[in-house]
């Protein structure tokens, strides 16, 4: 079921309107669409919120790519990252894209891959659910995008934090998932750092991959970080577009928002900016 989104007050998406006077009455704002999957892989109702850069698609039926971010729920990162779609797109910076949100339910579940380490265990009642997150995605998520909305075959996700490392964990385990991958301070300390001790195999093994990989960093998460750095230059295989952005300005709590404008400029560019 297709659902319209309607948020009370939403400047950076909106057209500028001249004050209502005081006798009119205040309507919705609309920013986009919500819809929701009953997922038989996690057991649950998810919802999705998605966004399209107005004019896009509805002037000459462009097929769009796919953003996807994770923490994409009105209430947690979905806002800021369409309004900086919509800027980015409106001032030729950033190629249009579908910006795709999943809302959480068990956020540190989904985010997380499994964990031997005992305060890891202890952040949420259940942890570890990472790759039936992944599997939501390409098999009911992905499927349910393309037949809602006219798509390219280009996809792309971005996180920060858990969501970081989800991100950082599929392109290691399943890189041909994304052909864009954006990570603002992965918490890549899971598991002390298990991923990154198979990251290098991993990356050594593959001959060649023509993906996109950006991840960034503030001055509260920049030791693993580093150290994924440190491996991709070494081990990264041909064909891999990879950039590291250090922030030391910024804070963990800080980083997601001026770090995804730089990478949508970044890795996003429409050609004739290039």
């Amino acid at each position: 079921m297709l659902a319209l989104i309607f948020i009370p007050a939403f400047a950076a998406l909106a057209h500028a309107q001249a004050r209502p006077s005081s006798g009119d009455r205040a309507a919705p704002l609309v920013i986009g669409e919500t819809f929701t999957i009953n997922s038989k892989i996690l057991s649950e109702t998810r919802r999705i919120n998605v966004y399209v850069p107005p004019g896009s698609q509805e002037s000459a039926g462009t097929p769009l790519p796919v953003l996807y971010m994770p923490d994409g729920g009105l209430a947690e990162d979905f806002l800021h990252v369409a309004g900086l779609v919509q800027v980015s797109v409106g001032n030729g910076t950033m190629r249009p894209f579908l910006l795709v949100g999943i809302e959480n339910t068990e956020r540190r579940r989904d985010m997380t891959g499994p964990t031997e380490n005992e305060n890891d265990k202890k952040i949420a009642p259940r942890v570890g659910g990472s790759a039936a997150f992944r599997k939501f995605i390409r098999e009911e998520l992905m499927p349910q995008v393309k037949e809602r909305y006219r798509t390219t075959n280009e996809t792309a996700i971005v996180g920060e934090s858990l969501a970081g490392l989800f991100v950082v964990e599929t392109f290691l385990l399943e890189p041909d998932l994304f052909d864009t991958y954006i990570a603002f301070d992965p918490s890549l300390w899971w598991n002390d750092q298990k991923l990154l001790g198979d990251a290098g195999g991993r990356l050594h093994a593959r001959a060649k991959t023509e993906k996109t990989l950006y991840f960034a960093s503030s001055s509260d998460d920049m030791e693993a970080t580093q150290r994924f750095a440190d491996i991709l230059g070494k081990d990264a295989p041909a064909g891999l577009r990879w950039h590291y952005e250090k922030m030391p300005e910024e804070k963990h709590s800080t980083i997601y928002h001026p770090a995804a404008l730089r990478a949508f400029r970044a890795v996003f560019k429409p050609a004739a900016a290039r």
